[in-house]
C-alpha cells in the first residue's frame, strides 16, 4: 500500500472517479426518470455535486494526481457503475436506491476527507470534504424520504395481502 503523497493521490483519484459516476447517474435519472420527484430531486442537487467533482478534480492536479491512477481508478468503478446501472434500468425506485448508495459511499469519502485533513493540517483536504460531506449529506435526507414514499406506493395493497394470508393460519407468524 502507498504512503504519503501517493497514498493521497490514490485516494483523491479514486474519489475522482467513485464521485464522476455517482454525477453521471444523477444527470442521467434527470432527464429519463419517470416520476417528477425523482426528476426533481435529481436536478435540485446536481449543481452541487458537479461542483463537487470540480473541486476535487482540480486538487488532484494540485496534488499531481497521476492520470493514469485516475483512469486505472475509473475503469474499475465503470464496471461496477455499470452493473449499478443494469440491475437500476428497472424502475425509477431502484434507480434511486442505487442513487442513495453512490451517495452514501461519497459522503464516507468526504467524512474522511474532511477529519484526515484537519488531523494532517491539510486545509484544502478538509475544506472539500467538509463542504461536499454536508451536500451529500442534504441529498442522501432528501433521497431517503423519496425512496420511502415510492415504497410505500408500490408496496400498496399488499397490506390487504398479508392480512388475508395471515388471518387464514392464524397459527401462523407472518
Amino acid at each position: 500500500m502507498d504512503n504519503g503523497i501517493d497514498f493521497l493521490r490514490a485516494q483523491v483519484a479514486n474519489a475522482v472517479m467513485q464521485h464522476r459516476s455517482f454525477v453521471d447517474a444523477l444527470r442521467d435519472h434527470e432527464s429519463q426518470a419517470q416520476d417528477d420527484r425523482f426528476r426533481e430531486l435529481c436536478a435540485r442537487h446536481l449543481s452541487n455535486m458537479r461542483e463537487h467533482q470540480q473541486m476535487l478534480e482540480r486538487y488532484a492536479q494540485e496534488i499531481g494526481a497521476d492520470e493514469g491512477l485516475v483512469k486505472k481508478a475509473l475503469g474499475s468503478a465503470m464496471g461496477v457503475a455499470r452493473d449499478l446501472a443494469d440491475v437500476a434500468r428497472e424502475s425509477d425506485f431502484l434507480r434511486l436506491v442505487g442513487d442513495i448508495v453512490m451517495a452514501r459511499q461519497s459522503e464516507d469519502t468526504f467524512r474522511t476527507f474532511r477529519e484526515a485533513g484537519r488531523t494532517l493540517g491539510i486545509q484544502r483536504l478538509a475544506q472539500i470534504g467538509e463542504v461536499a460531506e454536508r451536500h451529500h449529506d442534504a441529498y442522501v435526507h432528501d433521497a431517503n424520504r423519496l425512496v420511502q414514499q415510492m415504497f410505500v406506493e408500490h408496496a400498496r395493497g399488499a397490506e390487504s395481502a398479508i392480512a388475508t394470508r395471515t388471518s387464514a393460519h392464524p397459527g401462523s407468524r407472518g
